[in-house]
């Protein structure tokens, strides 16, 4: 019978990966805003929103977007040192729930900042009746499924760490 591969070098590549990706991200909106600040008029030009008092709300929906950013920063932060764990043979190790329960709290705060986007956006078109956008905020059971899962894996893995620990007192 053979072993399956190994999955973990991949994925902590992956995931230094998106860590690289997502700060270039945040750097490229954080631009965006820095640009809409000292040329407004060409940044905004170029971007299409001709509407004046739109463009508040455009600057908040960047600074939510790098809010975003770090969060999804902490989010693969901790992935990653989950990861790490696992590789040094350890996924029990008890700073793991903490991480999971954290990565939760993440993901919610994430869904958080989606549903603020939606509605900064969902103001600035009701303000603006002239202004054709099609906004669907829409609702998905996905992220807080996401949130209840990792709640729970990390009280599995907070049983787990100490059900290790108990065995390890015995022997």
């Amino acid at each position: 019978m053979s072993r399956p591969p190994n999955a973990l070098p991949l994925a902590r590549l992956v995931i230094r990966g998106l860590i690289v990706l997502n700060a270039l991200y945040a750097f490229a909106i954080a631009a965006l805003l820095i640009a809409t600040l000292v040329n407004p008029k060409l940044m905004f030009d170029a971007l299409g929103a001709t509407y004046a008092h739109l463009h508040n709300a455009l600057r908040a929906v960047v600074l939510l977007g790098i809010l975003g950013a770090y969060l999804v920063h902490r989010v693969l932060r901790e992935l990653l040192a989950i990861v790490d764990t696992v590789r040094d043979g350890d996924p029990f190790a008890a700073g793991n729930s903490r991480r999971l329960q954290a990565i939760a709290w993440w993901v919610l705060a994430g869904e958080g900042v989606r549903l603020l986007i939606a509605s900064v956006v969902y103001a600035a078109a009701k303000s603006s009746p002239g202004l054709k956008m099609d906004i669907d905020v829409g609702f998905s059971f996905a992220p807080w499924l996401a949130v209840l899962l990792l709640f729970v894996l990390a009280r599995v893995f907070e049983q787990g760490a100490r059900m290790r620990s108990d065995l390890e007192g015995t022997v």
